[in-house]
């Protein structure tokens, strides 16, 4: 009788309803899988496991521990995991993954997690090239080797050398263990099991990051036979990945990291300093902003007010900004949602109210404004030819009267002040006034210029958009 492998399902129940392995005959997957398997049941850590499958040959991990278990997109299992580990510290995290999925396009998810020594163990699958996309070319590919796109042989001078991960890893000071195995006959097989278990017990002890490589068989892939393929492991890839263990500090105690104060959020935003708590007020309608125009405009200062504004007055707000990477010049917005509830995401894409401060943005957003809804542009700006039907599009003169005042920097303060003589803001002017000022903290000398050109914009605002 075949007793089944502990730490798995009873049947492998694919998604097309069969129950055959996913693996090649003579592949090493399905090895590996057994001696992860039966020491996560030895130790009793099923009930605490977490297994992050990879894209590649074993994206179907799901389908045969019984644990939990999660899907990474491809190269993020160790991304994945490290937030697992973090948000889940009682959990045994376990990322598996193939030498193009980690050594390829996640090598620097992986890098930087055994950097930081994250509470996961790392099973690294090396099988010297992209198995389950049709055999080509990985980083950890031999010198001369065939694969479907390099049919002349692995060049190094054209490709480079093989990504040697464990004599990479082993150069950081966080990995607790790190060592490279193979399962190419049953005395290898025999010391993988060991640094399998000893990889886990590190995460059942809560000692930090684990690192196993496995040299594996890809017979499919190969052009072999599982013998011939078992030989090209021991033989050739062994000669360029060599055995055994880089790093052991399993018996010394885990690092532990400098404890950070913990503090509530609204504390920590200033909630415990006079501010306001937000009221559920389930009459006040939900009020979607965009404000939008060129970096070094103030157009991100803008929003804040309003949203700094909204808060102390008891409002739930948002305040969401979005620029380009030009410091001056680039397109930059803030989006600002305040409500009479908790709100649901910061994204605007239908505002009640846009302010444009250039034309760029005008063109951009002027689409996406809600029926019914309000767009204030800069005057000097060409009147829009298709302005949505049931929309309000006026031109607001933002850069004159910031400068008539004296303070032509201040087109952003201008647009406030035309923005609550329309009473588009809804917030009562005090609250409105003591988040302009507070904006101007670092520089006191700027308050009673903006309160200068916010009053001037007003009273325009009253005369002639009214």
């Amino acid at each position: 009788m075949i007793k089944r492998a502990q730490g798995f399902y009873d049947t492998f129940d694919r998604k097309d309803g069969s129950r055959t392995t996913t693996f090649c005959a003579g592949c090493g997957h399905g090895i590996i899988h057994k001696l992860i398997g039966e020491a996560m049941a030895d130790l009793g850590l099923q009930n605490r496991a977490v297994f992050v499958s990879p894209v590649g040959c074993a994206a179907f991990c799901y389908y045969y521990f019984d644990c939990g278990n999660v899907a990474a997109p491809h190269g993020r299992a160790s991304a994945v995991a490290t937030g697992l580990s973090r948000v889940l510290p009682d959990k045994v995290v376990i990322a598996y993954q193939g030498d193009g999925d980690l050594g390829a396009i996640g090598f620097n998810n992986a890098f930087q997690a055994a950097n930081r020594g994250e509470h996961f163990a790392c099973f690294f699958v090396n099988n010297s090239l992209f198995a389950m996309t049709g055999g080509q070319m990985a980083p950890t590919t031999l010198p001369g080797q065939k694969t479907t796109t390099t049919p002349f042989g692995r060049d190094v001078v054209r490709t480079g050398h093989p990504l040697k991960v464990c004599e990479i890893f082993s150069q950081l000071d966080a990995p607790v263990f790190i060592a490279r195995v193979s399962v190419a006959d049953t005395k290898r097989i025999m010391q993988a099991k060991k640094a399998v278990r000893k990889a886990l017990e590190i995460q059942r002890d809560g000692k930090g990051y684990a690192f196993v490589e496995f040299l594996s068989p890809c017979p499919t892939n190969w052009r072999m036979d599982a013998l011939r393929a078992a030989d090209f492991v021991t033989q050739e890839m062994e000669a360029v990945f060599p055995l055994g263990t880089f790093r052991d500090r399993s018996a010394e105690d885990a690092a532990k990291p400098v404890p950070i104060e913990r503090r509530d959020l609204r504390a920590l935003l200033g909630a415990s300093e006079g501010g306001v708590e937000p009221a559920v007020d389930p009459s006040f309608k939900e009020r979607r902003f965009k404000f939008s125009g060129f970096g070094g405009q103030g157009v991100l200062s803008l929003g804040l007010v309003v949203a700094e504004s909204a808060g102390q007055a008891g409002r739930y707000v948002s305040w969401f900004p979005s620029y380009g990477p030009e410091q001056r010049g680039g397109a930059a917005s803030a989006s600002v949602v305040m409500a009479g509830r908790e709100i649901g995401s910061p994204a605007v894409d239908e505002p009640d109210v846009l302010v444009a401060m250039n034309r760029p943005s005008l063109e951009k957003f002027l689409p996406t404004v809600a029926k019914g809804g309000m767009v204030l542009y800069e005057a000097s700006i060409p009147a829009p030819e298709n302005v949505p039907a049931g929309v309000t599009a006026r031109a607001f003169p933002a850069n004159r009267i910031a400068a008539d005042s004296g303070t032509p920097k201040a087109a952003n303060t201008a647009f406030l002040g035309a923005l609550m003589e329309l009473n588009l803001v809804g917030l009562p002017e005090k609250d409105v006034l003591a988040a302009l000022d507070a904006s101007f903290a670092a520089k006191p000398a700027l308050v009673e210029r903006n309160r200068l050109v916010y009053a001037a914009a007003r009273e325009w605002a009253r005369a002639n958009l009214k």
